[in-house]
């Protein structure tokens, strides 16, 4: 006898159907074919122990389980459940009358326990997708797949509780989660609030901008000036963001496998701040079977690289593509993945090795040239890509002691909000740019317009400073975000000057 079961495989951020078809026949041997890895092929295994473990047997005549499409190949443990739910309705011990009506998934442990599995969320949709009434898999990525109306998710904790559902024996009742309730509860709740920082209101207006446009960021400043501080607090300060964004988001982790147990959405910005020992895969996703690296998991949210210049050569160089494209493509003989990569850079350094060129107070020790080396371990074409550079001086003792509040998070996202609506209208028609930091070149000229005043003030600007060609279109783009804040249709001159003091590392003999 013939049966069919339904999974899923998962490919990048999203899933594709897989028909799991067992027969049960004359002879002795077990089959798998479709393309499967040697987690899946293991499964025999899982299986026949989890199914003696509840009185059932393993068949001892031919199986042949087939998973098709035959040409996607089938990775990981998790077609254990609906493996097992086959074997059963094909060798007759059971009778499953509506099996083709659920998407079935699940790692079975050898005493018919089910094991958490990844990448619930784009299976849980593309179930939907394809009209599947409900959604059988573990308890615990329940609560990750009920994100998803108009599909009935079944969560069970043992192989024997899934048979008798599809038995009809015992009645389970579809996990249902108002996510829209969970998204709106939880998008403002935020671990840091830029209210904590005392002084540094220079910074915090560089932040303000940077979460208005959008522009990636560099902080160079000594040990203990607030760098990670503040990074931490950005984005707080950031849009909240949409329902749709929020889903884009969660897809990623939940690929990924970092839900946990009790998660579901992804309500708030992620924040990412991997070490610098971390390898270029890591970074960006790959392997074996491509996973998301740490610029996806950042999508929509902030990749903070403290320490900038400690990390490898070769792992700051590969995110020059994804800055520009915003998203990765994960190219193998057979595959070719894309993982969105939308991210804000937030990147902090030290001035030189000791960490005090151009402290106001201690004498920096480094020799001659050792600066500029120091800084010339990040590359042109990275710092090309990076909007502002700001230049962040300890706080002194009287700042740190007021009692003063500082602004909170909450009044400055107002603002920034504010700021993100103007772009959103200015850039409507443009399906690619939803912010002043996304603009092409060619777009740069049409949209930041200065008057002959403002000319006359960059061009000094750049002989004087000696700014090179690169910061002339950053300098465009940040100026049209402050006109933005200022709820100004034209850049005006101040604008234009307040722009230039966030070009530090392109001053000529700035590293002395």
């Amino acid at each position: 006898m013939v049966a069919r079961t339904f999974g899923s495989a998962v490919s990048g951020v999203d899933a594709n159907l897989i028909t799991i078809e067992v027969n049960v026949g004359q002879g002795t041997s077990f089959y798998m074919v479709g393309l499967p890895d040697s987690a899946v092929k293991e499964s025999q295994q899982r299986v026949e122990s989890a199914l003696k473990f509840y009185g059932y047997r393993m068949p001892r005549q031919k199986v042949v389980i087939n998973l098709a499409p035959a040409d996607i190949r089938k990775e990981g443990s998790s077609y254990d459940l609906p493996i097992a739910m086959g074997i059963l309705q094909a060798s007759e011990q059971s009778f499953f009358p509506a099996l083709e009506e659920y998407v079935i998934m699940g790692e079975l442990s050898l005493d018919g326990k089910l094991r958490a599995i990844k990448g619930v969320l784009p299976i849980a949709i593309e179930a939907r997708k394809r009209g599947f009434k409900g959604f059988i898999l573990p308890k615990e990525n329940a609560r990750e797949a009920s994100i998803v109306n108009k599909l009935d998710i079944i969560g069970v904790e043992t192989l024997q509780e899934a048979i008798h559902f599809l038995e009809g024996k015992e009645e389970i009742s579809p996990l249902v989660t108002d996510t829209r309730n969970i998204f709106y509860n939880s998008m403002e709740d935020y671990d840091f609030d830029f209210a904590d920082v005392q002084g540094q209101e220079n910074i915090k207006r560089a932040m303000e901008i940077a979460a208005a446009g959008g522009h990636n960021v560099i902080m160079i400043g000594p040990p203990g000036a607030g760098k990670t501080m503040l990074a931490k607090r950005l984005p707080s300060i950031l849009p909240p963001l949409s329902l749709q964004e929020a889903l884009e988001t969660t897809k990623i982790h939940s690929v990924a496998g970092k839900l946990g147990p009790e998660a579901s959405l992804v309500a708030r910005r992620p924040f990412r701040s991997p070490h610098h020992t971390i390898s270029d895969v890591a970074l960006v996703g790959g392997g074996g079977n491509p996973q998301p690296g740490e610029i996806s998991l950042s999508h929509n949210g902030v990749l903070f690289l403290d320490e900038l210049p400690e990390f490898k050569r070769t792992v700051l160089e590969v995110m020059r593509q994804p800055l520009e494209e915003r998203k990765v493509t994960i190219s193998r003989a057979k595959i070719s993945v894309d993982f969105p990569a939308n991210f804000m850079l937030i990147a902090s350094m030290n001035p030189c090795p000791c960490g005090f060129y151009n402290h106001p107070e201690k004498e920096c020790v480094c020799g001659p040239g050792v600066v500029q080396k120091y800084l010339n371990k990040v590359s042109g074409p990275l710092l090309d890509r990076i909007d502002l550079h700001v230049e962040v001086t300890p706080v002194n003792f009287d700042e740190m002691t007021s009692e003063a509040r500082s602004e909170s998070s909450k009044s400055i996202r107002e603002r920034v909000g504010r700021a993100r609506e103007r772009q959103l209208k200015r850039f409507n028609e443009n399906a690619d740019v939803h912010c002043n930091a996304m603009m092409p070149s060619h777009m740069v000229k049409e949209i930041c317009k200065i008057n002959q005043a403002g000319k006359t003030l960059l061009k000094t600007a750049m002989e004087r400073l000696g700014l090179s060609a690169r910061a002339y279109d950053r300098i465009l783009k940040v100026s049209r975000t402050i006109a933005d804040l200022n709820g100004s249709a034209e850049i005006r001159v101040e604008h234009l000057a307040e722009a230039i003091q966030y070009r530090s590392l392109d001053r000529e003999g700035w590293a002395g």
